[in-house]
């Protein structure tokens, strides 16, 4: 699991590409300087730690994901109820709503998406 979690730092440079991409390196390098006020040594090494760790590749200097970034969030959703919850969903919305009341049009749009998938099953 931890090779696919991004710490804050990473998940503003895994962001800069998602919503950027494809760009070239020479890119990615000028906007983390004005975005992240990183130097381009900087920009190279978190780059190829992410590339290493499958989430984006860095191909004839194009930088593209290999992971959207709704998948790699719906992913990392996924691992966290499973090791926290023991994979229940029901468990986690409990924990989740036993300090944070949902509004109606959260529970309107839960019970939406529950219907759906019925629908789809």
């Amino acid at each position: 699991m931890d090779e696919m979690k991004l710490g804050v730092v990473e998940a503003k440079f895994a962001d800069l590409i998602w919503q950027n991409e494809p760009l070239t390196s020479g890119e990615l390098v000028k906007l983390c300087e004005s975005e992240l006020n990183w130097k381009k040594s900087t920009s190279y090494t978190v780059l190829k730690k992410l590339c290493d760790r499958g989430i984006f590749k860095n191909e004839r200097s194009v930088v593209t994901s290999l992971i959207s970034k709704e998948d790699f969030y719906a992913l990392q959703s996924e691992k966290f109820v499973e090791a926290t919850f023991e994979g229940s969903l029901p468990a986690f919305l409990a924990a989740f709503t036993k300090r944070k009341a949902l509004s109606k049009a959260e529970i309107e749009e839960i019970k939406e998406m529950i219907d759906r998938i019925g629908r789809e099953k």
